[in-house]
């Protein structure tokens, strides 16, 4: 077609637009200052597409609906490591040994609904509130320490891909594969879920981690780069897929169970939290960027710190008000903690929290299990389901505005000294610059048992053959780009296992799931006949 002189944008009937109706041109990247970021609020694409995802369902999560919850409390040791802490954040929970604040975990997988099986090939989520002096601290992230995407513009566009067909609401491997075959940056992640680091046993013995990098701010204002890592003391236990199968046949909430009988019992579940530090800046000598969160930080230069532990010792007195109610957001901060330039916890940041007041409703943060244990005075105003003003005891109840002369609520003072990052770059829409796709992935490859080298094979090999041609060869040319025995042995256990054409495949099941068409078969030969009552 050719271009007209006064065109913007060549579209056809087959163009993606926004609901305004304006062509996309870029659905890969958020607008940035530089391709690293920080990311800035004029990015219409990216809100309104995240804003309608964050709605999506009713009342349910849209994301990590199945989960568990406790209560317990986090005990600092006053350092990182061997330093004192307070050389690196200002953070009253971290500081004075001992010092314990309380907190509310709660676990989950990803993809699936309320009452879905807790044994599925899935990350799980890991999110702490903690009741800090000064306020609320969410940290929330998953168990594994990477994630599949690296910019939040195709976050809705990945779990779409991942949650069942819209036509047929079954989940398809074949649309997980898609988009992952398409989105190299996902190969590392792809790894780590189809081994058997992909179903964790359970919620007490698995890893959890902040996966996005944060930043810590000291007294002087001088901010570090910042990893989460939460480690069990349980012990870490995964399950294959026929592991999972037979637990899964018994139990589909074993998860929970056992959550919850460890802690009647006594036996509470322990995890150390350990930090990875990296001085602020965007390190042109790693051949990964720093903010990238498809990567790991090389432990043997980046040490794990130890900074305390947390103890879960009280189950939830009622489920719903607690564990479902439970909110929370990655733009929860207090002093001493601050966001880095990652472009997907930039866009958590928005999409979180806006999540909530949509689910939860606008005073979320009213509700015992979200509200900070500590006084909260606002100038907020009504909203749905609103029971009660946030006023200071004198405050002038007429005044719900500042600045104001006649009895409102004030600014604090500022005794830490502000962190004001040098921010420079043109406004682009551009992935990050050292993006390997695959180094990683081969290396985790490499580092992984025999045993789970073969689970990871075997898994692999058992959802991609039944993928059209296309995505097999693309991530075939993954698997080799990321290690040589990795890519020979995809590629040899898919040979002859191949479905030619563009087309979708007629076979759908979950990820992971044996002889899912069979069991569709199974159900009707070996059902037992019943006469009509």
């Amino acid at each position: 077609m050719a271009k007209e002189k006064n065109e913007t944008n060549i579209e056809n009937e087959n163009t993606l637009t926004t609901r305004q109706g304006h062509p996309v041109t870029n659905n890969q990247n958020i607008r940035t200052v530089g391709n690293r970021g920080p990311a800035t609020l004029e990015n219409y694409d990216f809100i309104e597409k995240i804003s309608h995802f964050d709605r999506e369902k009713v009342p349910e999560r849209i994301v990590h609906a199945r989960g568990a919850g406790a209560h317990g409390y986090f005990e600092t040791y006053g350092k990182a490591g061997d330093d004192p802490i307070s050389k690196y954040t200002r953070a009253k929970v971290f500081q004075e040994e001992g010092k314990q604040t309380p907190v509310f975990v709660r676990f989950s997988t990803v993809v699936h609904g309320l009452h879905s099986p807790e044994t599925v090939r899935d990350p799980r989520g890991f999110a702490v509130k903690f009741y800090t002096e000064d306020g609320n601290w969410d940290l929330v992230g998953n168990n594994l320490k990477i994630f599949f995407i690296r910019d939040a513009m195709k976050f809705p566009d990945m779990i779409h891909a991942f949650r069942p067909d819209p036509v047929t609401n079954i989940q398809d491997s074949e649309r997980f594969f898609d988009f992952c075959a398409n989105s190299p940056e996902s190969f590392h992640m792809v790894t780590f879920v189809y081994s058997p680091w992909g179903i964790p046993a359970n919620y007490r013995m698995m890893q959890g981690s902040g996966v996005n990098t944060y930043k810590w701010v000291n007294a002087e204002g001088k901010a570090v780069l910042v990893k989460y890592h939460w480690e069990p003391k349980q012990g870490i236990k995964n399950l294959t897929i026929k592991e999972a199968e037979e637990i899964q046949g018994k139990n589909f909430n074993h998860a929970t169970q056992d959550l919850y009988e460890a802690i009647e019992n006594g036996d509470y579940p322990e995890w150390e939290l350990l930090v990875q530090i990296m001085e602020d800046g965007p390190h042109p000598e790693l051949d990964f960027d720093p903010l990238d969160d498809t990567k790991l930080w090389p432990e043997e230069q980046f040490p794990w710190r130890a900074v305390g532990k947390m103890v879960l010792n009280k189950n939830p007195e009622n489920y719903f008000n607690e564990v479902e109610q439970a909110s929370f957001g990655t733009g929860v901060l207090v002093d001493g903690l601050d966001f880095s330039d990652d472009k997907m916890l930039q866009g958590r940041t928005f999409s979180y929290s806006d999540t909530q007041r949509y689910r939860v409703g606008a005073n979320y943060l009213q509700l015992p299990i979200n509200a900070a244990k500590k006084r909260v005075a606002t100038n907020q105003e009504g909203g749905t389901l609103r029971y009660h003003n946030d006023k200071a005891p004198g405050q002038n109840p007429h005044v719900n505005y500042e600045p104001s002369s006649l009895g409102g609520l004030k600014e604090a003072e500022q005794t830490g000294k502000e962190y004001t990052p040098m921010v420079e770059g043109y406004l682009v829409r551009e992935s990050i610059e050292r993006n390997d796709n695959t180094k990683q992935a081969g290396e985790t490859y490499r580092s992984f048992e025999q045993w789970e080298k073969d689970e990871l094979i075997s898994n692999l090999i058992g959802d991609l053959s039944s993928c059209a041609k296309v995505i097999q060869e693309k991530m075939i040319a993954l698997a080799e780009e990321a290690d040589e025995e990795y890519g020979r042995r995809l590629r040899e256990g898919l040979a002859g296992k191949t479905n030619t054409g563009m087309e979708m495949a007629d076979e759908m099941h979950p990820l992971g799931a044996t002889d899912a068409e069979q069991a569709v078969q199974d159900a009707i030969e070996k059902g037992h006949d019943a006469e009509p009552y």
